[in-house]
């Protein structure tokens, strides 16, 4: 970001960015850049084997299976995920959005119609990028991987920093469904066997989200970046920010009006 914030104040003078190179000044692949990266290999991989000898990394002790530890926590690099299986189902948090994520960077390239800001950094010239990176990486990964760390206790309950983990602690109903607060709760009837009857209100909330919001944001004020983008970009761009934007909107109603789901059919193993 200092560069960005550099060459900002740079291309406002009228000069080139601090990356720019000549293109007539080459550097050739082999051997120069060849040779610096295997010897940077080397270098590091011999950090790594004297790191591991000489500082210890003590493992856990043989599982038992007669007493499961509580919490059982994943390595800190899979909490984000283990964190996500609180507002989600598994074949979502598991699957589903680490595919979005990994297929959303990868289209990165196709969907950017901004020619500004290739080959140097920029603030300026690529805020709506940058937010959006910082916000995947920042608010859906890095938070996610705090809260599993230090906020979550035994049986996943939620902690405060200075907290006492409780295994006994009792807290509020936080699983239930959007089907159980209309049918229940304000109508004060049971739930319907019909299924499509029961979730009725959740497929409209969920299709209403995922396919006229992005209608009504296209005729209104979107719609310089419809035109700007094309139509399939535009989709792609709807799909993967609603998808993004899913997550916090869950765990801001669970956490605020204990709702779990839109769509729980357990029936069929298929919960939204």
């Amino acid at each position: 970001m200092h560069k960005a914030y550099v060459n900002d104040e740079r291309l406002e003078k009228g000069l080139k960015p601090s990356e720019y190179n000549d293109p007539d000044d080459k550097v050739l692949v082999w051997p120069d850049l060849v040779y610096i990266e295997f010897i940077a290999l080397i270098l590091f991989t011999v950090f790594l084997v004297v790191r591991s000898i000489l500082v210890a990394a003590p493992l856990e002790e043989p599982a038992n299976p007669a007493s499961t530890p509580n919490p059982s926590k994943a390595p800190w690099y899979f909490l984000g995920l283990q964190e996500m299986l609180v507002y989600y189902d598994p074949w979502i948090a598991g699957i589903v959005l680490p595919i979005f994520c990994v297929v959303g960077l990868m289209a990165i390239p196709y969907m950017d119609i901004n020619k500004k800001g290739d080959g140097y950094y920029s603030f300026k010239e690529r805020r709506v990028g940058i937010f959006i990176f910082m916000y995947g990486w920042i608010v859906l990964w890095l938070f996610l991987i705090v809260l599993g760390t230090f906020f979550r206790g035994p049986n996943w309950n939620f902690y405060g920093p200075f907290e006492y983990w409780d295994a006994h602690k009792i807290v509020a109903l936080n699983s239930v469904s959007l089907s159980e607060y209309f049918w229940v709760k304000l109508l004060g009837k049971g739930l319907p066997d019909n299924i499509l009857l029961r979730e009725f209100l959740g497929f409209l909330t969920v299709g209403g989200y995922l396919f006229v919001l992005p209608f009504v944001l296209a005729k209104t004020v979107l719609k310089d970046m419809l035109e700007a983008y094309g139509l399939t970009r535009f989709v792609a761009l709807m799909i993967f920010g609603l998808v993004m934007f899913s997550l916090p909107l869950k765990m801001y109603l669970r956490w605020v009006a204990n709702l779990s789901y839109f769509i729980s059919i357990p029936e069929y193993f298929f919960n939204i």
